[in-house]
């Protein structure tokens, strides 16, 4: 049976991505294809920092051939200017995106399973003139879905996140009752579909603290969050709730997932409890998507002491959903 088929992409070629994608190659022994999307010498001069003996084979998506041990596929795109450890260069910002554009066309036309992302820097993706708000938005638009929704995982807790990437003071405006709505269905329906989660229990937060504490503390609870919430099987969608109290331990054991109404809401708690071994996933694309929790790390890139256990996770999580979907 032929093995699925996972591309990676190690992200801004300047931070910790480029070393952290060959001490995966070299520790990695799932059931996968890896297909590392990115410049082939790159990949070989992070391996040969770190003593590692891989050999990367030029990946094409035709082919058939299988690897040997100490083998892994690199689907070659060229860097645009050589990196320097550490030093963001706007000229590698169209080199980041070549890789992205190369793994979803791979999953478009059936060569690959499943995309996990290593971080990239989008400040400088903006300051080459791309207009990029993250992977998650990237994604959705270029697989057309009409909603996508951010979900962070570690042992014991996934967070989803009703926004992300967005202004505080644009947080409230964003929350309607039809995206809510059409948040949580995504999430039930991928609990369902990509984790085996047969009924799976959703917690949703409040937006304002203490839920809004009857109105005295703003209506967006009473007039959005409710009602929304009312339109779901009261077995499996629960809330609102204040969020400081339910992202306890006693509470979080209850459910399968907390969505949380604001990045800064939810994820705190959870790399808190989880980081260096969580995933962020994208539920709602047609495809399997997983990343790292962290970012390009750009103060430590060159030290080769950056750990690999967060992109790890996110390979072992993309096979988990692959097998579930």
């Amino acid at each position: 049976m032929k093995k699925p088929r996972i591309a990676i992409t190690p992200g801004e070629p300047s931070g910790i991505g480029p070393e952290i994608a060959v001490k995966l190659a070299a520790q990695y022994q799932g059931q996968s294809e890896l297909v590392f999307c990115a410049d082939i010498a790159l990949m070989q001069n992070a391996a040969q920092a770190q003593n590692l003996l891989i050999e990367f084979k030029h990946f094409h998506p035709d082919t058939e051939a299988s690897l040997e041990k100490n083998q892994q596929w690199v689907w070659h795109t060229p860097l645009s200017a050589e990196p320097t450890p550490g030093v963001l260069n706007t000229q590698n910002a169209s080199y980041v995106l070549s890789t992205l554009n190369a793994a979803l066309n791979g999953i478009q036309q059936g060569s690959i399973n499943a995309l996990v992302t290593g971080p990239v820097h989008k400040g400088v993706i903006n300051d080459a003139g791309i207009a990029f708000s993250g992977h998650t938005e990237y994604c959705q638009e270029f697989s057309h879905s009409p909603h996508v929704v951010m979900m962070l995982a570690t042992h014991g807790l996934r967070v989803a996140l009703a926004t992300t990437h967005l202004p505080l003071r644009a947080v409230a405006d964003a929350i309607t009752p039809t995206k809510l709505q059409a948040c949580i269905q995504i999430i039930l329906d991928d609990l369902t579909h990509k984790f085996g989660i047969n009924q799976p229990r959703l917690a949703v937060c409040g937006l304002n603290p203490h839920a809004g504490e009857m109105g005295h503390l703003g209506r967006e609870e009473i007039e959005i969050i409710s009602p929304a919430i009312q339109t779901f099987d009261p077995q499996q969608v629960f809330g609102p709730f204040p969020a400081d109290t339910l992202l306890t331990p006693r509470h979080i054991e209850q459910y399968d997932c907390i969505l949380a109404m604001y990045h800064d809401q939810g994820l705190p708690v959870l790399k808190y409890k989880g980081f260096e071994s969580a995933v962020n996933i994208t539920l709602g694309l047609p495809f399997v998507r997983t990343s790292v929790d962290h970012g390009t790390g750009l103060d430590i890139a060159g030290k080769n002491i950056a750990s690999p256990s967060s992109l790890l996770l996110a390979v072992e999580s993309a096979e988990s959903m692959i097998a579930s979907h």
